[in-house]
């Protein structure tokens, strides 16, 4: 099996402190060199994507005195995908008065990502967390209040405290309005050059340090190369490597994978969280999956038929013959449990024969208890948009017909590996929000993404970049300096390999075949003998793709299936990465659930004996098998258990 890969040097990550865990970011902000105010004019700092961490990034970095460039592919930063998050964002500030704490957060997300993360980076979030709100509303963030004026919170999975901070179902829209109007500040006052619709194809590596990138404008098709003191990628996760995910069609691993292929490790690649909310899918002409909040959780309650084949209306179902199967198997947590138990659970419903709707692959979602408890004007006030959503997109009501849900995959937990201060191992790259992999280990706990995307654009990640930038100056780099020059012709003469391939296969029916697979061996469930078909069957289609794809048009103008192509091609290589990382960790935790280890009553079972680090692999050339590089994990304060939610 080792075939697959060969094993290199450990490596750890030697920025952090050690000492007391509560003081360990102050320390570090303390010893970090810093760059006076004058010198951050004549420092370039390079920002790929524009959401939550890149636009509070590009923006924080903008008011520091950094003269800051900015590119994403969407027409405008107010487009990124961050847009797309609905339920909420956490932070410690105990409002609620029931328990809550900064040490409770930390502990509450070591455990949800079943202790596959650092510890100083997880603690160093929830301290951080409590800043976000604060910053937010400054902002003018529209946070839903209660009756006394104060910030409201509600519930969210695998927490027993109510710290998620929200507006309405549209969190995540308007979190982004906030860090888009800071970078637009930033844009007027001259300090952020923005390039819009311009797409990352290529990391430039001048004396092992990242010094800038290749571009190629999406509407010209101009390519060009642009040179910085450092690179920053927040270009988000990978999910669409499964072609069907709640991810907008878009959002692509180009960014993250350009750069592993020039030797950034990538981290954990095969945690995808898959989200238990999700509408079912229609059909074959879908391209991608609509989330519904999890937040939804809080007052809906889960549930199918006690029986298999029962195809009765849900109104005809009585209540002796339903099963509210997670408030059976987790009644601690109930319908709150985190999102890799809740999607396994209705997973294992729906294999007994007891799903919902076309096909059988669907739950219940059932408002009608809280609409009898709180009025349907209290619910209509939570989650109304939520509902119209749902409504517009299926044709129910949901106000009278229970909600139909289904796991998806929604967000990755891996991405490339980072130190403390979010560099990764190439010096001058660092990397932050959903493509890095640092804080949320095999899980991901609801309403953690917006704070680690704020956390680390707004707080971390301008305390930590003054450190590396106070090492320089550094050489200036020409536009024909040969490492420059290389990175170009990469690009140029990848992107006429699409169009000269002419072949009889469209992009789009690669990318629906990979994910088919992808799903199918590398999804909720795996297994060694289908994770080792997965390898095989990647890399012959990968073969066939690269003789038979079909890329009309030329490059230089508006060619959206270049685009795909590109993307295409990359998710490929990663696919393969990410069913030898499956394989290789031989455990189940997390998102990661491996068949053959499980407990008697079918839960995640870890082995912390073998599987305790976090697996950083190293690029060894298409097909070649990779380089795995362990960074052990060690925890001195939350002490790993077997996770329980019962």
């Amino acid at each position: 099996m080792t075939s697959f890969w060969t094993e290199g040097d450990a490596i750890a990550d030697t920025a952090a402190p050690d000492g007391p865990v509560e003081t360990r970011w102050e320390r570090r902000q303390f010893s970090a060199k810093l760059v006076n105010p004058a010198n951050r004019r004549k420092l370039t700092v390079i920002v790929i994507g524009t959401g939550l961490a890149g636009g509070s990034a590009a923006a924080t970095l903008g008011e520091a005195g950094y003269h800051v460039k900015s590119y994403c592919y969407q027409d405008s930063p107010r487009r990124a995908h961050s847009i797309a998050a609905q339920g909420g964002i956490n932070a410690a500030k105990n409002y609620r008065n029931d328990g809550d704490s900064i040490y409770r957060l930390f502990y509450d997300t070591v455990k949800g990502g079943d202790f596959r993360a650092r510890e100083s980076n997880v603690y160093r979030l929830a301290q951080v967390s409590v800043n976000i709100i604060d910053q937010c509303v400054a902002q003018g963030v529209p946070f839903a209040r209660e009756y006394g004026g104060l910030l409201d919170n509600r519930s969210f999975g695998g927490t027993q405290v109510s710290r998620t901070f929200y507006a309405r179902g549209q969190t995540g829209q308007q979190l982004l309005l906030g860090a888009y109007q800071a970078l637009e500040r930033q844009i007027a006052a001259g300090n952020v050059e923005m390039h819009e619709r311009h797409e990352m194809l290529e990391l430039i590596i001048v004396d092992g340090k990242a010094r800038g990138v290749v571009v190629r404008d999406l509407v010209t098709g101009e390519i060009s190369t642009e040179v910085a003191d450092a690179v920053v990628l927040a270009s988000g996760g990978y999910g669409n490597v499964f072609f069907l995910s709640t991810n907008a069609k878009g959002c692509n691993v180009t960014a993250t994978w350009r750069a592993h292929r020039k030797g950034a490790y990538f981290a954990n690649p095969c945690y995808t969280q898959i989200h238990p909310t999700c509408i079912p899918e229609s059909g074959s002409h879908q391209s991608k999956l609509t989330l519904m909040s999890e937040s939804l959780r809080n007052d809906g309650r889960v549930w199918v038929p006690k029986k298999g084949g029962d195809d009765r209306e849900a109104a005809d179902i009585p209540e002796d013959e339903r099963d509210y199967y997670l408030e059976r198997i987790y009644p601690a947590f109930g319908n709150l449990v985190p999102r890799d138990i809740a999607s396994r659970a209705a997973k294992n419903v729906c294999d007994e024969g007891r799903g919902v709707g076309p096909g059988g692959l669907g739950v219940y979602l059932d408002f009608a208890d809280a609409i009898t408890r709180l009025g349907q004007p209290a619910v209509e006030a939570k989650y109304g948009n939520l509902f119209e959503m749902y409504a517009r997109i299926t044709g129910e009501d949901p106000y009278v017909t229970p909600m139909r849900i289904y796991p998806a995959v929604h967000y990755t937990m891996g991405g490339l590996w980072v130190d403390y201060d979010l560099q990764s191992n190439i010096p001058g790259l660092f990397v932050v929000g959903e493509a890095n992999f640092s804080d949320h280990g095999a899980n991901r706990l609801g309403a953690s993404a917006l704070m680690q995307g704020l956390a680390d654009g707004y707080f971390v990640l301008p305390n930590t970049l003054g450190n590396y930038l106070a090492s320089g100056p550094y050489e200036k780099v020409s536009a024909d300096h040969p490492s420059v020059v290389e990175a170009r012709t990469q690009v140029e003469e990848r992107l006429q390999k699409f169009l000269t391939i002419n072949g009889d296969r469209t992009v789009d029916s690669f990318h629906r075949e990979l994910g088919h697979i992808m799903w199918e061996y590398c999804g909720m469930e795996r297994t060694e003998e289908g994770l080792t078909k997965a390898i095989g069957l990647i890399q012959a289609l990968r073969e066939e793709f690269w003789t038979r794809v079909k890329v009309p048009g030329v490059g230089a103008e508006l060619n959206q299936n270049l685009e795909r192509a590109g993307r295409v091609a990359d998710f490929f290589e990663l696919a393969e990465l990410m069913c030898v990382d499956a394989l290789h960790r031989a455990e189940s935790c997390g998102g990661h659930f491996r068949a053959e280890s499980q407990t008697e009553d079918g839960e995640a079972l870890r082995h912390d004996d073998e599987f305790s680090y976090v697996a950083a692999w190293e690029f060894a050339g298409t097909g070649a098998a990779p380089t795995l590089h362990k960074e052990d994990l060690n925890f001195e304060y939350v002490h790993p258990t077997q996770r329980s939610y019962k």
